[in-house]
């Protein structure tokens, strides 16, 4: 057969191909090696990948950052190549026995490692990539291991073939490398003299080589990403499929992430409750990452650690993080606590809910078109399709009210979409699950408040309301109402989360319960992770069905978890909701859907 034919052939093949339209493998990019002008890639690094089930792209240096972050925006996983020293100076040392370095290449990986991380893109590390994951993310590294080390070295840099093993490691049996090679030791190839000398916070060592020389870490942070000192793609050369299970865990895990992705921009993705504004009110802008804000621990309810009375805090959802989390739409209210109420104590709680929603105005405002203020459910959708971040306002805490129901009426002009009843303790007019039951439930003022709340189409929320207050307002609410941000008393019994009985209720009055991620309402004596919120999510969904359950985070006023640490995380929560067996249909009610629904029934007449 000529090239001729075979080219025909391969063409025909290819479109007969039974792949379901709208599928691709996912996308892996490869970090390639720069030196003299030119952008290299050994071709084991694509062999492995495409073997594994996914599709390569070459990262070349380049100085853009631009297209970096567009680069980002498409790739499902990152493989880190091997290749010349890291520069010395990036560590904050003088060099000692560099044999060649390339400091434009680690520019740009040691750059695409902290933005790959903020999106929770799958990474893995090889050779010099393990030491680009370490410096990025704050290990320390050998610059010469030979010299350095406290002990001799074994032979570390083979000039045996590529493909062929020239020492062992001993791989921890209670780790993922184990897991995914089902082995504690292992031949391995090496072709270094720096590696990691100390491994990053919320990472692990899972494998060493003879003479203790670090030969592999993974993330003990909920993360998918390894690092490997070895070459495992060299295999491959030698028709040795070895190292393929490292291969295929990276692609199975960019394969969720892909599916994650997909299915975020496709739906609306909605937070139903946090408290940024809080920190508004001390100086924090919404367009800056981490725009760290110095705040009293008396101010956010916690107990110092340490005895000192303040703090230095990073807000959890900003421009930033919505975007690597790919988040559409954050619920932002003005939290009031529950102070006096004579009638001086009354107008300045009114007065500070007025200027907090003004300054959720001021904040959002400044997003320069990337962010926007929504009143109403229809731009939701509007904003997702110009590419712009969706904030709506609301109120925690009907102590802002005071005893004036026209107070409702100038919120709801404000834009307003849901006011929270009351907090941490009995206002005007309910009950609070941590109060006095002073009212047994809502007050007479409580109900003339909800009922205007339903006249204007404003969503009443019972987080934080005793349970007497919640049978209450659902028996005289006209409209479905909320729980913004309450989880499972089933799984965790505190008196802020909701009764199966509750929740049934709820369901079946049109209502939703958006599951909140503070630790202590996920799990007894605190200490939770993602996988208590899963729990808690996957409860709630079997007692109240797919359309009622939703995400409150409540970031900011102490929400966030390990694995769902602020807002850039969410897109990790998508992925583990996968893994449970959720539906996209499923997904997309629960993550935005349901709670739009109960939204725009509230305009609907009774």
């Amino acid at each position: 057969m000529s090239k001729a034919d075979q080219l025909e052939t391969l063409i025909r093949n290819i479109n007969s191909g039974t792949e379901p339209l709208g599928w691709r493998a996912p996308l892996i990019g490869i970090s390639g090696n720069f030196r003299d002008g030119d952008c290299t890639l050994a071709q084991a690094y694509y062999m492995s990948v495409v073997e594994a089930g996914g599709t390569p792209v070459v990262i070349p240096s380049y100085d853009n950052e631009q297209a970096l972050v567009s680069l980002l925006e498409r790739l499902d996983g990152i493989v880190l190549s091997g290749g010349a020293d890291i520069d010395p100076d990036f560590l904050g040392e003088e060099p000692l026995d560099c044999v060649s370095i390339n400091p434009r290449r680690d520019m740009q990986e040691l750059t695409l490692v902290r933005l790959a991380v903020d999106r929770q893109i799958p990474l893995l590390g090889i050779c010099r990539g393990i030491q680009v994951l370490s410096a990025a993310l704050g290990g320390k590294l050998y610059q010469d291991i030979c010299t350095q080390h406290d002990r001799p070295c074994i032979e570390h840099s083979q000039t045996i073939a590529r493909g062929l093993p020239s020492h062992s490691v001993s791989i921890e049996k209670d780790s993922l490398l184990y897991t995914i090679l089902k082995t504690d030791r292992l031949a391995v190839n090496s072709f270094h003299h720096q590696a990691v000398k100390e491994v990053p916070a919320g990472f692990r060592v899972t494998a060493t080589a003879p003479d203790g020389i670090i030969e592999a870490m993974e993330s003990t942070a909920f993360r998918d990403i390894i690092g490997v000192q070895w070459h495992p793609e060299c295999f491959i050369l030698e028709n040795d499929r070895t190292m393929m299970p490292i291969f295929r865990w990276l692609i199975e895990k960019a394969g969720l992430y892909n599916h994650a992705r997909q299915l975020h921009n496709r739906t609306i993705i909605l937070d139903s409750h946090c408290d940024s504004p809080m920190f508004f009110d001390r100086g924090a802008h919404f367009y800056t990452k981490d725009p760290g804000v110095t705040v009293e621990y008396e101010y956010v309810g916690e107990p110092s650690p340490d005895g000192s009375p303040t703090f230095r805090y990073n807000p959890l959802v900003d421009l930033y993080k919505m975007t690597c989390g790919r988040l559409d739409v954050s619920f932002m209210v003005a939290y009031l606590r529950q102070e006096g109420r004579d009638p001086e104590s009354l107008a300045a709680a009114t007065a500070k809910a007025d200027r907090l929603l003004t300054l959720i105005d001021d904040r959002i405002g400044e997003c320069n078109g990337y962010a926007a203020i929504a009143t109403t459910p229809q731009e939701l959708w509007q904003n997702k399709l110009k590419g712009i971040k969706t904030i709506v306002k609301g109120i925690e805490n009907g102590y802002a009210v005071g005893l004036d129901v026209d107070n409702v009426d100038r919120f709801s002009k404000r834009g307003v979409a849901y006011m929270t009843l009351c907090h941490n303790g009995d206002n005007d007019l309910c009950d609070s699950h941590k109060g006095n039951q002073e009212h047994n439930g809502l007050s007479d003022l409580g109900k003339r408040v909800v009922e205007r709340m339903n006249t204007l189409g404003m969503m009443v929320d019972l987080s934080h309301a005793s349970e007497k207050s919640f049978w209450d307002a659902l028996e005289c609410s006209t409209k479905p109402i909320i729980c913004s941000h309450s989880s499972s008393r089933a799984l965790c019994d505190h008196t802020r989360n909701l009764t199966d009985d509750q929740m049934r209720a709820l369901a079946a009055a049109g209502g939703v319960a958006q599951v909140c991620l503070y630790s202590g309402f996920l799990k007894k004596g605190g200490n939770a992770t993602v996988t208590d919120a899963i729990r808690h999510i996957m409860h709630m969904i079997d007692v109240m069905g797919i359309n009622h359950v939703g995400i409150g985070s409540d970031f900011d006023g102490g929400g966030g978890l390990p694995g769902l640490e602020d807002a850039s995380w969410f897109i990790t929560l998508t992925e583990r909701l996968i893994s449970e067996g959720l539906s996209d249909t499923d997904l997309s009610c629960l993550w935005g859907l349901n709670y739009i629904e109960v939204w725009n029934s509230q305009k609907q007449e009774s």
